[in-house]
């Protein structure tokens, strides 16, 4: 029986590249690094001669039931692979919602490092009041979406 979910993970073309985006721009803790190679790996993600370079990272002090979710960095030393187009619209691409209480200021804080903001935040009705999103690019292309949810947020 499921239980969780453990981690969600995204094949990059530089690790220590992007370790450094997560950590430095929005604040994720690295927790471990390790270095896989042999049959085991090889097994598991089906290329002889795998060799990857792996990064979990997490959200340090996330509330309660979410802290659990890592976010895990594969670099493949080899084989080395080919980029995807991971446009959102395209099957098979995912992004990473990751909930904030000031979208208007990360959307400032981002756009000023260099960060791709697809646009401003956009109001959505949802549920429990307003929902603001939008869309961001990390260094490999994949989207992050940033959420701010407002109850009785005005317009």
């Amino acid at each position: 029986m499921l239980k969780s979910v453990f981690h969600t993970s995204w094949t990059v073309q530089n690790l220590d590249r992007s370790i450094g985006f997560y950590r430095d721009l929005f604040g994720f803790e690295l927790i471990g690094m390790r270095e896989r190679r042999g049959s085991q790996i090889e097994t598991v993600v089906g290329f002889p001669g795998a060799e990857l370079r792996i990064a979990f990272l997490r959200i340090p002090n996330a509330p309660c039931g979410v802290s659990g979710h890592h976010l895990e960095l594969i670099e493949y030393r080899h084989p080395k692979g080919e980029k995807l187009n991971v446009r959102t619209c395209d099957p098979g691409s995912a992004h990473l919602a990751l909930q904030t209480d000031s979208i208007d200021e990360d959307c400032r804080r981002l756009r000023a490092a260099g960060v791709t903001v697809v646009s401003d935040p956009v109001a959505f009705d949802g549920v429990a009041g307003k929902a603001f999103a939008c869309y961001l690019r990390d260094p490999d292309g994949f989207t992050i979406e940033l959420v701010e949810l407002r109850a009785h947020a005005a317009d």
